[in-house]
């Protein structure tokens, strides 16, 4: 057995490089390809807001392949907009996108002060919680599976 000698570790406190981001995003696909094998990561897809005068994306929804299940990453309704439908909206295409594409399901995070209950109106219960605190605000992850 061969003798590993002590890694160096060297701390970036602020802004790491991408290059960082990226050698370490290398090292954990390649232990998740020789644990699980090869998964075909399916690409990012939007659902967008636009403006109807000048066709500027105002909001949208953003998701993301996650070993099988859709990862809803950002969703923003513009303030005039909240409350007539359009999250809903938003968040059936997605749905949609999923379920064609085989997944289980979909799961996301939101902030206390943030759509809590627009998510459990649509059927999404809450899997893990991270509470709240001086500086910090509760955030809850939710998840649908489809049936």
């Amino acid at each position: 057995m061969t003798q590993l000698t002590e890694p160096l570790i060297e701390v970036i406190g602020s802004n790491p490089s991408r290059e960082c981001r990226d050698a370490i995003v290398r090292a954990l696909d390649a232990y998740n390809m020789a644990n699980i094998g090869d998964i075909e990561d399916k690409p990012d897809f939007a659902v967008l807001v636009r403006d109807r005068a000048g066709g500027d994306v105002i909001g949208g929804l953003y998701a993301m392949d996650g070993y099988g299940w859709a990862f809803i990453k950002f969703l923003v309704v513009p303030e005039g907009y909240r409350g007539a439908g359009l999250g809903t909206r938003l968040m059936a295409e997605a749905e949609a996108i999923a379920r064609q594409r085989g997944y289980l399901g979909v799961w996301l995070d939101t902030f206390e002060f943030q759509a809590k209950p627009f998510y459990e109106k649509l059927g999404y219960e809450v899997f893990g919680q991270l509470e709240g605190g001086p500086g910090a605000f509760a955030r809850y992850f939710f998840k649908k599976r489809f049936a």
